[in-house]
């Protein structure tokens, strides 16, 4: 079985909430996610401003970031302004913007984000096929540069490559098993033209990262994982879609006994460097640091 075909399967395990992902604005978004309890992003974020702090440190210099499958900027506001998700789920749900229009809802969030403190030195490429949610994190001011294109199916577009030779760091917090090699094979050769990037990419714990970890092999990339900690992306929508993801995790021979059985959907992080990179540092001392 190939990897798109398990990842098809996969995927028909868990609910689909497509008739949210790209709405004019996170309005419905956020209050869909509320309801199940939606934490990644707020998890990742600590991870994150480590890995951040250090490239700081070692190119000396403002840290530029593509966040893949970024929707509404979420990982952009977390980092950029110190946010957390209670605040998002806050501001997105507030009384005030009940009857509002979509682009009254980006005028608001523009002023909004524009009046907190703002980390000057990140900025922040958003990519997601999403064209209303990239576009809403643009005119909002959360994504410095939006990119929404589907590199599943298409090539990457010629005039994204100049921003993409500044990429110091890859994030992602939930989209790999939408996104597969394939995506990676058409970012590499831009972003790679200087100093290759760092990646790391939080990942369900039912989705294979093998052919992901064998692609950035090629391009001289080491994937660590960091080992004996989960990370909860949300709770289980029903007894069903548990079920069927307990299935599909026994199928790779995973146990999800007191993980998964427990009632949420778990992921774990996985931290791509350059070879030389990782011999100087391992993941757990990077991050311990």
């Amino acid at each position: 079985m190939s990897d798109d075909t398990a990842f098809e399967e996969i995927n028909e395990a868990k609910a689909n909430m497509d008739h949210i992902y790209d709405q004019p604005d996170p309005r419905a978004y956020f209050r869909e996610l509320q309801k199940i309890g939606y934490v990644i992003p707020g998890l990742a974020k600590p991870i994150f401003q480590k890995l951040i702090s250090h490239l700081q440190r070692r190119r000396n210099k403002s840290v530029h970031m593509l966040d893949l499958g970024c929707s509404y900027g979420v990982n952009a506001a977390l980092l950029k302004h110190d946010l957390s998700m209670p605040e998002l789920y806050e501001h997105w749900g507030q009384k005030a913007l009940v009857e509002a229009t979509p682009e009254e809802v980006a005028t608001d969030d523009r002023r909004f984000f524009g009046n907190l403190d703002t980390h000057e030195d990140i900025s922040v490429i958003g990519l997601d096929q999403a064209e209303s949610a990239v576009a809403f994190a643009e005119e909002a001011g959360l994504l410095d540069e939006g990119l929404a294109v589907n590199l599943e199916t298409g090539p990457l577009p010629e005039a994204a490559t100049e921003d993409l030779e500044l990429v110091d760091l890859v994030t992602s917090t939930g989209c790999v098993g939408y996104v597969t090699e394939k995506s990676f094979e058409r970012l590499l050769p831009a972003m790679t033209q200087g100093r290759s990037p760092w990646m790391g990419n939080f990942v369900l714990r039912m989705f294979p990262f093998d052919s992901i970890e064998e692609t950035l092999k090629d391009w001289g990339y080491v994937t660590e994982k960091l080992e004996r900690r989960t990370f909860v992306q949300r709770r289980f929508t029903s007894a069903e879609e548990q079920e069927q993801v307990l299935e599909q995790l026994r199928e790779r021979g995973i146990d999800p006994t007191g993980k998964e059985t427990e009632g949420h959907l778990l992921a774990e992080f996985y931290l791509s460097r350059p070879a030389d990179e990782v011999a100087e540092a391992p993941i757990e001392r990077l991050l311990a640091a």
